[in-house]
């Protein structure tokens, strides 16, 4: 970000013209206490969030949190491989003076774990919108087993997809115009962040909106013919949280997506000061994706609040389920109706003494 050594190969030095051709950062050091800043603030509050959320999942038996715990802790791993890791210590710290091999190889973690925090939404939003469209079928195919085996094979094509990344071109180092296979890694790259996670989120946040819509005015004419329509507040309350958590980060992910495909089609971050600040500040907004749920949670959920002042508190935690399991639930039900039953025949056959016929008459 700073101007500092800009070869394309780390050790090697760059010729006089380029140098004179590449674009400065305005920035100077601001990206560097930016990003440190994010880091003391982004981790502490994100490990936080993962301790309220285990919380939750234990305490209620819910595929929601199982979802939200994977967002978080790929929000981790983002920050630790791209901040931490890519700009602190590469860039800030060693000038990107390290071997090849080993910038490669932190790039494309670096891309697997930004992939897995987007990609970590997307079955959160599929869950919700079965749950409100088809809440039958919600109740056979969401439980936390199932949702843990779907987090892992999210997790692995996450890693899968970095692959490619090894050879991702430095774009404020790198000199040349993009080539054809930096047309297809950019492609890509804003496919898999961007595009795709954006319409599929468009459209089933549409459809629980128009379903909610639908409900409402369900709602209203059975109130108007004298009769009330149960609809569970939780569920306005999570789906304002899944509303939330897309729409910042279409918003957050936006300049960077444009910014990029204006490197790859306009003006290079290499020689146009402007598109590198751009790209700075854009970069900047991506990363912040990756700290703003923790506050999003606290504002939407309740239950969540009060996980996370029982974390702050040092309270215990109720590590047993809400509900029991099922068969010890039929066991009581039935132990329940049979003592039930035998008391309602006891009062059949006794009689009834004269002071409590009095009474019952």
């Amino acid at each position: 970000m700073t101007d500092w050594h800009n070869g394309t190969t780390p050790g090697q030095q760059e010729d006089e013209s380029s140098a004179q051709e590449r674009s400065e950062c305005v920035l100077a050091y601001i990206p560097v206490i930016y990003y440190s800043t994010l880091l003391c603030v982004g981790v502490p509050v994100n490990i936080l969030t993962l301790v309220a959320l285990y919380r939750l999942a234990v305490r209620t038996q819910k595929a929601l949190y199982v979802y939200l715990l994977a967002l978080t802790g790929s929000d981790i791993l983002s920050q630790l491989f791209i901040i931490f890791v890519g700009f602190l210590l590469e860039t800030a710290v060693f000038h990107r003076d390290v071997p090849v091999l080993l910038l490669r190889s932190v790039s494309m973690m670096e891309f697997s774990a930004n992939h897995a925090s987007i990609w970590a939404t997307v079955p959160l939003t599929v869950d919700r919108y079965v749950a409100l469209c088809h809440p039958l079928l919600h109740r056979q195919i969401s439980y936390p087993a199932r949702a843990r085996r779907i987090i892992a094979v999210v997790l692995t094509l996450a890693l899968a997809s970095g692959v490619p990344f090894f050879w991702w071109s430095d774009m404020w180092r790198v000199s040349h115009a993009p080539n054809s296979l930096d047309t297809a890694l950019i492609w890509t790259h804003v496919t898999i962040i961007y595009f795709l996670p954006c319409c599929i989120f468009l459209v089933l946040n549409s459809l629980i909106i128009l379903r909610l819509q639908k409900r409402q005015r369900q709602q209203m004419c059975q109130d108007e013919s004298g009769q009330q329509l149960a609809v569970p507040s939780k569920l306005g309350k999570t789906t304002a949280m899944l509303l939330a958590v897309t729409s910042v980060f279409a918003v957050l992910w936006a300049p960077r997506t444009g910014v990029v495909l204006y490197h790859l089609y306009v003006s290079s971050v290499h020689s146009d000061w402007r598109v590198h600040l751009a790209y700075d500040l854009a970069n900047m907004l991506a990363m912040l994706n990756t700290a703003v749920n923790f506050f999003l949670y606290c504002f939407v959920s309740k239950p969540f609040r009060g996980a996370v002042r029982d974390v702050l508190l040092f309270r215990g935690a109720h590590l047993h389920p809400r509900h029991p399991l099922n068969h010890q639930h039929n066991a009581a039900n039935a132990s329940t109706s049979s003592i039930s039953s035998s008391k309602r025949s006891q009062r059949e056959v006794t009689p009834l003494s004269p002071k409590r016929a009095d009474i019952k008459i």
